[in-house]
């Protein structure tokens, strides 16, 4: 079973920068094209970054351009999520998801393309 786990979480100030981690194991990471999801409470989950297999293409909401960064370690089987100049509008538990990708190109926006999700890391930013 193909395993998803999130850290690098926390409370943070307006302003201030946090990265995020996802580990994969029990799976090909080579294989997979992978997103990074956020929910708020009472709030849909929403589309943040998106990243395809080879890593050289990259997808970001508007809200989030030009203050974080999707990346790919394919040597650890890890992703990061790096987020500057974070905004109280932010606070969410943020979701790394993966699912295998046919070509090295694909990326994917829709939370219903992917096959695995992680438990989700808080981030809190305050004002």
């Amino acid at each position: 079973q193909v395993q998803l786990v999130e850290s690098g979480g926390g409370l943070v100030q307006a302003g201030g920068s946090l990265r995020l981690f996802c580990a994969v194991s029990g799976g090909a990471f080579s294989s997979y094209a992978q997103g990074w999801f956020r929910q708020a409470p009472g709030k849909e989950r929403e589309f943040v970054a998106s990243i395809s297999r080879s890593g050289d293409f990259t997808q970001y909401t508007d809200a989030v351009k030009g203050r974080f960064t999707i990346s790919r370690n394919a040597a650890e089987n890890t992703m990061h999520l790096q987020m500057y100049n974070l905004k109280p509008e932010d606070t969410a538990v943020y979701f790394c998801a993966a699912r295998v990708a046919r070509r090295s190109h694909d990326y994917y926006n829709n939370p219903t393309s992917y096959e695995f999700w992680g438990q989700g890391t808080q981030v809190t930013v305050s004002s």
